[in-house]
């Protein structure tokens, strides 16, 4: 189902926040900062810019999403059970020894993930195959990988993006969710990739910065994005780590952590 309306996306965002909470709580474990930064960019890719089909996960013809930062794998999953992919509530399984839903994604044993992800720093490079491949089997899908702003601290990427600009890859569109914030600290303390945007556009991408928690933005963006002709595009979306949690709102602590009981019914309530 398509959702069009910018209000219609929000709610959904916001079902896919609770999602990630409710995994990220009964698992004991996860990553619920930079899954929370993401939710409303995944609302706007899955409920209104892929075209895909729940019914039919592995359709040729289907855009392909990588999620780079595979840590991040509640937002996916969240996403993919409202979407209609999986039961809803499986969440609740998530990194359960007996469920599909492990920490990171696998594309063996989860319908809708194109890419098992979790080694970070590889996902554009994926992503690059998935797209030259559409250009040699003359396929109108498009790609899009989602990477995390620390992530981007990985040599490999930016091997991956001078290859995606050398192929003109337009049908490739790279998210950056620059939350400022990784496992050890703020980006500018731990290994600074600033200024993100003049290196994206030194390698010859297109480069439009947006609020990544504004979906009037995410949604001109990627549309921008879609006429871009003979290079790739790359979205730097400044969001918030922990956004709609207020008490893990920019803070580094909640990169990797669970909530308690009384954590998690505030979290609850915050999102209802």
């Amino acid at each position: 189902m398509e959702v069009n309306s910018i209000e219609e996306l929000a709610k959904k965002a916001k079902e896919i926040r609770k999602g990630i909470i409710e995994a990220v709580y009964n698992a004991k474990s996860g990553h619920p900062g930079g899954s929370l930064s993401i939710a409303d960019i995944m609302a706007v890719l899955y409920f209104r810019e892929l075209n895909i089909d729940p019914k039919n996960p592995t359709w040729e013809d289907r855009d392909r999403f990588v999620l780079s930062k595979g840590h991040c794998s509640p937002a996916l999953y969240s996403t993919l059970a409202q979407k209609g992919f999986f039961d809803i509530a499986e969440i609740k399984n998530f990194r359960n020894i007996e469920s599909n839903l492990q920490g990171h994604p696998d594309m063996k044993k989860i319908p809708g993930v194109d890419m098992s992800t979790g080694s970070l720093g590889q996902g554009l490079s994926v992503a690059n195959g998935m797209a030259i491949a559409g250009k040699l089997n003359n396929k109108n899908y498009r790609v899009y990988t989602i990477l995390g702003d620390g992530e981007i601290e990985e040599g490999q990427v930016w091997e991956a993006a001078m290859a995606s600009c050398k192929y003109k890859l337009d049908n490739l569109c790279v998210i950056i969710d620059n939350n400022n914030l990784q496992i050890d600290g703020t980006i500018e303390n731990v290994m600074s990739s600033y200024p993100i945007n003049e290196k994206f556009k030194s390698f010859g991408f297109e480069v439009i910065c947006i609020d990544g928690n504004d979906i009037k933005e995410i949604l001109s963006a990627l549309d921008k994005a879609k006429k871009v002709k003979d290079r790739p595009t790359c979205i730097i979306a400044k969001t918030l780590k922990g956004k709609g949690v207020s008490f893990m709102e920019n803070k580094v602590e909640w990169h990797g952590k669970a909530p308690n009981e009384e954590q998690y019914k505030i979290a609850i309530e915050e999102l209802s």
